[in-house]
């Protein structure tokens, strides 16, 4: 063969695997996006979800804005389809909103991006023993050093003009072993904490528009008996723009009461072995339990700044009630030598220990709540601030806010002029300390326990920066990224085909009864945290369980998977307020309700001494606890379960909110479950069903080799334990539990062909038909309603799909008699919501056991969790699919 002819025919050769290739691209698409609270100019970051095989890389996608121009973006593979494919599943995308309410991301093989930032971010991280990582965005100048420096922030610099940096654009700097702080009070006094970098990381979402740097440390003390606690940050620095946004994260290593120590025991609910149990009758007679020991004296963040003489603060309070939008009144002041001042926030109850004050049914609770500020002997007040203050010497100025200050107090932002000082505090020296004891010693989940020792808090802040005096107007843009950040939303419709939780209906259809039954029910609780009000440092994000007699018992801690509950509703609605309870709810669950101390620090192979390995391993264990959730509880702290913590809703923020700690703390769970601590008790029912569904979401985020072995064999058991069943699934202690099954096996099926796992929802949806579950009462003969779904989708049976429909009906809502936002007050709106519910009461529906109370509209997220969130949504799109071509309603609008 001739040298020409060859080339001839590799060319044909090509060609033809070429027009193979292109006949099995996907076709190019586009989604719309509306972004909501967004100001030009501001970051926008959010998460999409792409259908399989429709995406195959983040090469290959641009945003246009409202007049179909394409702008600069950011985007960043989050996860794929595989094992099943490798095509994207989840994606994040950045850009600088405009003008715009409406963006265009555009998809496929043949999309390129074309207009990039015109100043990337450089961005630097020295692993050495005495590294830095810097950050330069071209108006500031970043710099993070490792080891015994301020244990934050160590410089920053700032230039407008973004020509290069040197000394006199120096503006912050840190304070040696000062930079975050957490310091411990107990019988001795003040243990003032050192904070110490021992490692940070480029993290993922870095490019060249948004750069994120995480950075790992410790606080040590010098008392004996105070354990090093751990923190972790995030900072986020954007390209061309004079602002940084920091999360902070803390872990609480204290002794939190003066109770007996319990040397090695355990109670016997989340016992691991059975000679060493703890006696909860000798226990409850312990008045140590209800004596605080380490308490919180202070905690938050500490920075020198560089300005001129003649410094003047700037803030602003908020006029009205708290629970008022209020006219913000602003507050301008101009600090003598060495004078101090502060914005300090409070409110009733600060470390929420029961008994705690609770309005009433008719009139909201109205004193406690304080906003002062302080400035020399100025001091002027009101019940809440905006959350923020600006510092100026005319030729520069400094602004830091706090989000959620007045919902998470007690906080405070604080100038001194005499050392040139600025703290942002996240718990106040000027309240009394946080305490950590319990409010009494009686049983809690059958148990006297408290758990408080290894929960962690999470505040988040942004610093900002400007020439010469910067107005009002130009501190709220500058801020709002972190104190009203923008919401973006793709469409129900997109949420949903994309198939990444399956097929659901959004909020625009004709089945308004079933949709009143999610809507009122989410409405109420968003009325009702603000009304009791659920707020404090460590109870924000949570509501409670049940309502009696017009009063609340017991926090959730999520159980189940509440704040996934906002997170999907938010996909169905784009509500901005489901999102911003979504990230608040999620953000409170991963900090307080899991257990995430004491635990060794990773070895990541960044030094060259061999040694340090085995220095590494020779750390103590594990404590068997971290990655185990809180039970619900009268206290956040006082009671734990072995089934009790729900990944779901820490993944959604990680997807859809770009929040790095929602996947980190969701690994806790995943390796708590791969450690297996509680052998074969952690193996079967409830705590089975669940894991399964733990391990699915957690498996498609990190495609961990470890976590899809152990989610594989789970699957395997509950698939011998079934046929152990005679086909039921779940043993009937545990009906209510169905939604685990049916939404974790159909997550693990988008990722494993498993005929076997098919035929086995198929078997035990129909064992759900012919037998349906009343163990748990209508707890349970709800709960199946998704699984019965799965069934209809499997088999195309309408059998499935009619008794579906059927036991949907006892979820539909009545309309009010008046608009929701019309009722004023709690007895109002609560009577309203009890006379529009079709509920069974008293003798009514299957094995309804006489009218519990808990059995109420007017409960919380417990039950609805089970009964209503995980299926209402499936049920309509089915029924919508199905009216489409036979009109079948099943007497559900």
């Amino acid at each position: 063969m001739t040298l020409r002819l060859f080339n001839f025919m590799f060319i044909l050769l090509v060609a033809a695997l070429l027009g193979s290739c292109s006949s099995s691209m996907a076709q190019d698409g586009s989604v719309t996006v509306t972004v909501q609270h967004a100001e030009p100019g501001i970051p926008v970051k959010f998460g999409l979800p792409f259908p399989k095989g429709a995406l195959q890389s983040p090469d290959h996608v641009r945003v246009l804005n409202a007049r179909g121009e394409e702008i600069a973006s950011q985007k960043t593979e989050v996860t794929t389809w595989e094992p099943a494919d490798t095509s994207i599943k989840w994606l994040w995308v950045f850009f600088f909103a405009d003008e715009s309410e409406e963006y265009t991301v555009e998809y496929g093989d043949s999309v390129r991006q074309s207009v990039f930032t015109e100043n990337p971010i450089i961005f630097k991280n020295n692993q050495r023993e005495s590294g830095f990582a810097e950050i330069n965005t071209g108006t500031l100048h970043i710099r993070v050093n490792k080891r015994n420096e301020s244990g934050f922030i160590d410089r920053v610099q700032f230039n407008s003009e973004m020509n290069g940096f040197d000394e006199e654009h120096t503006i912050l700097t840190g304070i040696a072993g000062r930079g975050t702080f957490l310091d411990l009070l107990d019988d001795a006094g003040v243990d003032t904490s050192k904070a110490v970098v021992h490692q940070h990381f480029i993290e993922k979402g870095s490019g060249p528009m948004h750069a994120i740097l995480r950075v790992e440390g410790e606080y040590e003390y010098e008392r004996e008996g105070h354990e090093n606690a751990p923190f972790v940050t995030y900072l986020h620095a954007y390209a061309g723009k004079s602002y940084v946004k920091i999360l902070h994260t803390v872990t609480y290593t204290g002794k939190p009461d003066k109770s007996s120590p319990l040397y090695g025991r355990q109670h016997e609910d989340i016992g691991t072995q059975t000679e060493k149990l703890v006696d909860e009758e000798v226990r409850s007679r312990d008045p140590g339990l209800t004596q605080p020991n380490d308490r919180i004296r202070s905690m938050g963040f500490g920075l020198q700044y560089h300005l001129e003489e003649n410094q003047q603060i700037t803030t602003s309070l908020l006029d009205g009630d708290w629970w008022e939008e209020g006219e913000a009144r602003l507050f301008e002041y101009s600090l003598g030598e060495g004078e101090k001042a502060s914005l300090f926030q409070t409110g009733p109850d600060p470390k929420g220990i029961p008994p705690v004050a609770n309005s009433g049914a008719d009139t909201r609770i109205d004193e406690g709540f304080v906003a002062r500020v302080s400035a020399g002997d100025v001091v002027t007040e009101s019940e809440k601030s905006e959350g923020w203050i600006s510092l100026t010497d005319g030729r520069r100025s400094i602004s830091i806010g706090m989000r959620n200050m007045i919902v998470e107090y007690p906080n405070e932002l604080a100038v001194n002029s005499a050392r040139n000082l600025l703290h942002a505090y996240s718990w106040s020296p000027n309240e009394i300390p946080m305490g950590f004891e319990r409010a009494d010693t009686e049983p809690d989940g059958g148990m006297v326990g408290n758990f408080a020792q290894g929960l962690t808090k999470t505040t988040e802040m942004a610093i900002s920066f400007h020439d010469g005096e910067a107005d009002e107007a130009a501190i709220r843009t500058s801020l709002n990224l972190v104190l009203n950040p923008p919401v973006a939303h793709a469409g129900a419709d997109w949420y949903s085909d994309s198939g990444v939780y399956g097929t659901f209906a959004g909020t625009d259809h004709n089945f308004q009864g079933l949709e009143r039954s999610v809507e009122y029910k989410m409405k109420w609780m968003l009325f009702n945290r603000d009304w009791e009000p659920w707020y404090g440092t460590f109870d924000y994000g949570d509501v409670k369980n049940y309502f009696f007699n017009y009063e609340w018992y017991q926090w959730a801690n999520n159980e189940p998977a509440q704040d996934f509950q906002w997170w999907f509703n938010f996909m169905r609605s784009g509500n901005p307020e489901y999102y911003d309870m979504a990230r608040d709810a999620s953000r409170h669950t991963m900090d307080v309700d899991n257990t995430h101390w004491p635990v060794p620090r990773d070895y990541r192979g960044d030094t060259n001494r061999s040694l340090d390995w085995f220095d590494h391993a020779a750390q103590d264990e594990i404590w068997p606890y971290v990655g185990m959730g809180r039970r619900h509880a009268g206290q956040q702290w006082i009671s734990m379960l072995s089934a009790h913590v729900w990944v779901p809703g820490w993944i959604a923020s990680y997807y859809l909110d770009g929040y790095h700690r929602g996947l980190d703390v969701a690994k806790l769970t995943g390796d708590y479950y791969v450690r297996r601590i509680f052998g074969g008790h952690g193996l079967t029912g409830r705590r089975l069903y669940l894991s399964i569904w733990n391990l699915a979401e957690l498996y498609d985020a990190t495609k961990d080799y470890d976590y899809g072995k152990e989610l594989d064999d789970r699957v395997n058991i509950f698939l011998k334990l079934q046929r152990e069943q005679g086909g039921r699934a779940n043993i009937d202690r545990y009906g209510y539990s169905q939604n685990y099954i049916s939404h974790g096996l159909s997550k693990y099926l988008q990722m494993r062909d498993r005929p076997d796992v098919e035929r086995a929802l198929v078997t035990h949806a129909r064992s759900m038909y012919y037998n349906p579950p009343l163990d748990h009462d209508m707890e349970s003969y709800l709960s199946s309603i998704h699984m019965l779904l799965v069934g209809y989708d499997l088999t195309g049976e309408e059998n499935y799909l009619l008794e579906a429909c059927s036991r949907s009906g006892h979820l539909v809502m009545d309309e009010l008699p008046q608009p929701f936002e019309s009722y004023s007050t709690q007895r109002d709106l609560a009577d309203a919501l009890e006379g529009a519910s079709n509920l069974p009461g008293q003798g009514e529906g299957p094995s309804f056991r006489g009218g519990s109370p808990i059995w109420t509209f007017t409960g919380g997220l417990r039950i609805y969790g089970w009964t209503h969130a995980f299926n209402v949504a499936y049920t309509i799109d089915r029924l919508k699919q199905r009216a489409n071509t036979s009109g079948l309603d099943c007497a559900v609008r």
